[in-house]
């Protein structure tokens, strides 16, 4: 076998193994998007459906009477599904309970950052 024929050879295993590396990339994006979901699963099973209608709503900014109107429901009713879900979710504050959630998103280093 001649200088070029292993040059070929090694190009070609070179090809091969990028090709596996493209393929594992595209394995572990599709893994951790679904960490995303069972994350999101399993913070909003922490509420009743009608606690994460009403907190659904805070995530898309939306104030207590804008969800009052859009759901058609009581300010009252509105205000105790929110104190609830503060209290779940152990938080004092529904920015602070959506900042909570904002940050299953976070990447771990992301996290470390912004506690430093």
């Amino acid at each position: 076998m001649d200088q070029s024929e292993k040059l070929l050879m090694s190009i070609e295993n070179i090809l091969s193994v990028a090709s596996d590396l493209v393929d594992e990339v595209a394995r572990l994006k599709n893994v951790e998007e679904e960490c995303k979901i069972l994350k999101e699963k399993v913070f909003m099973s922490q509420l009743t459906q009608a606690e994460r209608e009403v907190f659904a709503l805070a995530i898309d900014g939306h104030s207590i009477s804008e969800i009052q109107d859009i759901l058609h429901k009581e300010e009252s009713t509105i205000k105790n599904q929110r104190k609830s879900i503060l209290k779940k979710l152990n938080t004092s504050s529904i920015t602070e309970a959506v900042q909570q959630f904002q940050n299953l998103h976070q990447e771990p280093s992301e996290k470390l950052i912004r506690i430093s």
